[in-house]
C-alpha cells in the first residue's frame, strides 16, 4: 500500500522514484516517517558533536552530501546524493553542483573578509542552501544543522535555537519560519536570523 504522503506549506513533494528510495518497508504514515528521520537526524547531530571541524573541511560539497547521508542514510536510499528531478523549489537540477559551488565560494569569501556579523553569515549560508535544494528532501532541517555549524566550528558562537522546534508539523512556529524564509527571499535577511535566534 504504501506511505500517503501529506505537505505542509513549504515542503518538497517527492516524486515517484523518490519516494520508492524509502528503506524502511514497515513504515506505513508519514508520522511515522517523521519519526524514523528525527531519529536518524539526532544520530548525526550526536556525529557532528564527536567531529573536530575547521571552516575548509565544512565548507565543501563532500561535507555537504556527508551530513544529509548521516541524518536520512536509514530511511532514504538517494540520502546524500544530489536530487536528479525539478522541484517546487530551488534551482534545475543541473545547476546543482554549479551554485554550490558558488555558495561555498561566495561563504568563504564573507568569512574571510568579516562581510556580515557571524550570525547572518551562517543564516545567509542556510537560506541560500536551502534555495538551491541540493536534495529530494531534507533541505531545510539540513540547512539549519549546516547553520549551526557554521555558527559554532567557525565562529565559536552558540548553536540558533530555531524556536525550539524542528518545522516539521504545521503550526504557528513553522507559518512563521516560512515567513521569514520568504521576506529572506525577497532580501530582508534580519527576520530569519531573528527566527533562528529566538
Amino acid at each position: 500500500m504504501g506511505i500517503e504522503f501529506v505537505y505542509e506549506d513549504g515542503q518538497t513533494p517527492l516524486n515517484d522514484d523518490e519516494k520508492e528510495g524509502i528503506l524502511i518497508k514497515s513504515i506505513t504514515t508519514h508520522g511515522e516517517l517523521d519519526e524514523h528521520e528525527q531519529l536518524n537526524i539526532e544520530k548525526a547531530i550526536e556525529w557532528v558533536i564527536g567531529l573536530k571541524l575547521e571552516k575548509e573541511r565544512i565548507l565543501t560539497e563532500e561535507f555537504i552530501k556527508t551530513l544529509h547521508k548521516k541524518m536520512l542514510g536509514k530511511v532514504w536510499r538517494w540520502a546524500g546524493e544530489f536530487r536528479r528531478s525539478e522541484k517546487n523549489i530551488g534551482v534545475k537540477w543541473i545547476n546543482i553542483g554549479i551554485d554550490l559551488r558558488t555558495l561555498l565560494d561566495d561563504t568563504k569569501f564573507w568569512i574571510e573578509n568579516k562581510t556580515f556579523p557571524p550570525d547572518e553569515i551562517a543564516i545567509r549560508f542556510k537560506h541560500r542552501l536551502v534555495n538551491i535544494h541540493c536534495f529530494p528532501n531534507g533541505n531545510g532541517r539540513h540547512s539549519r544543522i549546516m547553520a549551526d555549524i557554521i555558527i559554532e566550528s567557525v565562529f565559536g558562537e552558540t548553536i540558533f535555537t530555531w524556536n525550539h522546534s524542528n518545522m516539521v508539523k504545521a503550526n504557528e512556529t513553522r507559518a512563521e519560519y516560512i515567513k521569514s524564509i520568504r521576506e529572506a527571499d525577497k532580501g530582508n535577511i534580519k527576520r530569519l536570523i531573528n527566527f533562528a535566534r529566538t
